[in-house]
């Protein structure tokens, strides 16, 4: 009898919401996925069907237009979308954008905003990383400047996910005349339309084919002074750490998720192929190899389903976000890569889900801040 995954955090009404979300995930979302692997992003189409569904923005009150619902909600939507390896609609990056805004916007931010990410009429995203900067967001250069009644932003942005498709970005810049940390804010940028704002390269990643990552160029953009995220200059870096624990969450949920969804993927494979033989799940290096992996799927449940409760309780701290990240993300390199070894040549091949999934993997390990950052923070909680 396969293993079971059970979830602390999850009770029977979670589990009919659960329901909703795979039928819109296999009517609306696998069926296009190759075609959007092949263009580099999902289309509009799918984030409005998710939208008018109420599955956007599900952790979002609902007096902001969101769903009412907490982040196990969110958590149920991550994890169908990864366990069938679907990287392309990065409702996660969505998700964060909302956060932004509910937690360090003005009351006219939040109202003008949240209604229209939750209908999938705008889809987010976030502007942080630059060429040459990665994770040290203390050297970035895009710079806000001043005006009467404005700002003005020069400057531009690598690896963005949902870069494409955005119509809202929260653009990490310089404005005023402090450094380092205390002179950065976040500015909303809404693009449709926007003179200066270009969208370069949708990039030609390894992995997460279907998700439209891109490069943004802001060449005097101009945008209105209440579009300061919170209303004040100079909280940016502030902002980004506070938003943290809920991004590495993410990643610890999604990686749990894409480990069982390999792991069953797998476990159904072994035992129809057969080879001098038998079965390859008769194997004794087949049953080891999938009780090892069994084992470290079913830690990573327990670790991040702690987590998830220490979400709804507001106790979950940076650290142990960072840990989750750290191990979760390393540990699903290390799994998928010895299931996909159990589908022999063809799990080298892009039909077959492991392959997608070991490819998409790998940056997990990076983004949401590399896991030698991760390092370096949990280290600092423990002096």
């Amino acid at each position: 009898m396969p293993i079971e995954f059970k979830r602390t955090w999850s009770d029977s009404t979670l589990e009919s919401f659960r329901d909703s979300v795979v039928r819109f995930i296999e009517s609306e979302v696998q069926p296009g996925d190759e075609e959007a692997r092949r263009r580099g992003h999902v289309g509009h189409q799918v984030w409005r069907e998710a939208g008018k569904l109420g599955l956007l923005c599900t952790d979002i009150p609902e007096e902001y237009g969101g769903a009412g619902g907490d982040f196990r909600h969110e958590a149920v939507i991550h994890e169908e979308l990864a366990r069938r390896g679907l990287t392309g609609m990065n409702n996660a990056v969505h998700s964060i954008v909302a956060h932004y805004l509910l937690s360090h916007g003005t009351e006219e931010q939040k109202k003008h905003y949240l209604p229209r990410l939750a209908s999938g009429e705008l889809v987010g995203a976030i502007a942080m990383t630059e060429p040459g900067t990665g994770s040290d967001l203390k050297g970035i250069r895009t710079r806000a400047e001043r005006h009467a009644d404005h700002y003005v932003i020069n400057g531009s942005k690598t690896f963005i996910s949902n870069g494409f498709l955005a119509g809202l970005v929260l653009v990490v810049c310089k404005t005023g005349g402090a450094e380092g940390s205390r002179g950065m804010s976040i500015l909303l940028v809404e693009t449709e339309g926007l003179a200066g704002y270009r969208v370069g390269r949708v990039l030609d990643k390894m992995g997460m084919k279907a998700q439209d990552t891109s490069e943004l160029f802001f060449d005097n953009v101009t945008v209105p002074h209440d579009h300061v995220l919170g209303g004040q200059e100079g909280q940016g870096m502030y902002q980004l750490m506070q938003d943290l624990p809920y991004e590495r969450l993410i990643i610890g949920v999604t990686g749990v998720a894409m480990m069982e969804g390999g792991f069953e993927a797998t476990l159904q494979y072994v035992n129809e192929r057969k080879a001098f033989g038998q079965r390859i799940a008769d194997f004794q290096n087949t049953r080891f190899k999938l009780a090892e992996i069994a084992t470290q799927i079913r830690v990573g449940r327990a670790f991040v389903d702690q987590c998830i409760e220490e979400m709804l309780e507001g106790t979950l701290d940076t650290a142990t976000a960072s840990m989750a990240k750290m191990w979760v993300s390393d540990t699903q390199n290390r799994v998928l890569d010895e299931l996909l070894q159990l589908w022999g040549g063809y799990g080298y091949m892009n039909e077959y889900p492991i392959a997608r999934m070991y490819a998409d993997a790998r940056v997990q390990r990076i983004y949401g801040g590399t896991n030698e950052i991760m390092k370096e923070v949990i280290a600092r909680s423990l002096a």
